[in-house]
C-alpha cells in the first residue's frame, strides 16, 4: 500500500505536471520541425548552388552535433551575445532546428523519389518552378517520406527528455526532483518511462493512421495488412 500511495500521491501528480511541458515543446517542435524540413529538403535538392550547399551545411551542423550541444550553445551561449532565451523557447528552438535538419534528409530522399518529368510536365502546363515544387512535387515527397518523418517525430517524443538541462522541467526533469528528493529512483523512473511509452505508442497509432489517410492506390507501397489489420 505504501508503494501504491507514493506513486499515487506523490509521483503521478509531479509527472502529470512535467507532462503539460512535454505536450507544450512537443507539438510545436513537431509541426515546426516539419515544415522546417521540407523547406530545407525542398532546398537540398531545388535551391539551386548557393542555397543548396547552404542547407546541407545546415543539416550536417545540426545533425553531426549532438542535441544537449545545441541546447547549451542556445540556453548558455546565446546570452554571451546578448541574446537570452528562456528555457521553454530554448527547448523549442533546439528542439525544432534538430528536428527539421533530420526531416529534411528524409523529405530530400521523397523529392529525389518524384520522377523529374512530372516537373517538366507541370511547366509545359504554364506551372512556375515554385509552383510545381509545392503543388506536385512536395505532396508526392511528403507521402514517400512520412515513414521516416514519424520515426522522427516518435525520436522527438524520447529526445524532449534533454529539456531538463536547461531547466525545463517536463516528465524526466519532474522524475529527476522527485527521485532526489525521496531517493526511490528505480520507481519514479519506472512511472516515468510508461508515461513515454504511453506517448510513443499514441503517437505511433496516430500515425499509422494518417499513413492510412493520404494513401492513394497504386502509389507507393502501402498495404493494409503490414499494421497488423
Amino acid at each position: 500500500m505504501d508503494e501504491l500511495e507514493f506513486v499515487f500521491h506523490r509521483v503521478l501528480p509531479a509527472l502529470n505536471q512535467g507532462l503539460r511541458v512535454s505536450a507544450a515543446l512537443i507539438v510545436p517542435s513537431a509541426f515546426f520541425g516539419l515544415v522546417g524540413g521540407i523547406v530545407v529538403g525542398s532546398l537540398r535538392v531545388y535551391g539551386g548552388a548557393f542555397w543548396s550547399r547552404a542547407a546541407s551545411a545546415y543539416a550536417a551542423i545540426f545533425r553531426g552535433t549532438p542535441l544537449v550541444i545545441q541546447l547549451f550553445m542556445l540556453y548558455f551561449g546565446l546570452p554571451g551575445i546578448g541574446i537570452t532565451l528562456d528555457p521553454y523557447t530554448a527547448a523549442v528552438l533546439g528542439f525544432t532546428l534538430c528536428s527539421a535538419a533530420y526531416h529534411s534528409e528524409y523529405i530530400r530522399g521523397g523529392l529525389r523519389a518524384v520522377r523529374r518529368g512530372q516537373v517538366l510536365a507541370a511547366r509545359a502546363l504554364g506551372f512556375s518552378t515554385w509552383q510545381s515544387l509545392v503543388w506536385i512535387v512536395v505532396p508526392q515527397a511528403v507521402r514517400k517520406a512520412l515513414p521516416g518523418c514519424g520515426n522522427e517525430i516518435i525520436y522527438l517524443i524520447k529526445y524532449s527528455s534533454l529539456a531538463y538541462v536547461i531547466t525545463c522541467f517536463e516528465i524526466t526533469g519532474q522524475a529527476k526532483i522527485v527521485a532526489s528528493e525521496t531517493f526511490r529512483f528505480s520507481e519514479v523512473f519506472f512511472v516515468a518511462g510508461l508515461y513515454y511509452l504511453a506517448l510513443v505508442t499514441l503517437t505511433s497509432q496516430g500515425l499509422l493512421w494518417l499513413e492510412r489517410r493520404l494513401a492513394i492506390p497504386g502509389f507507393g507501397v502501402y498495404q493494409g495488412e503490414d499494421y497488423g489489420r
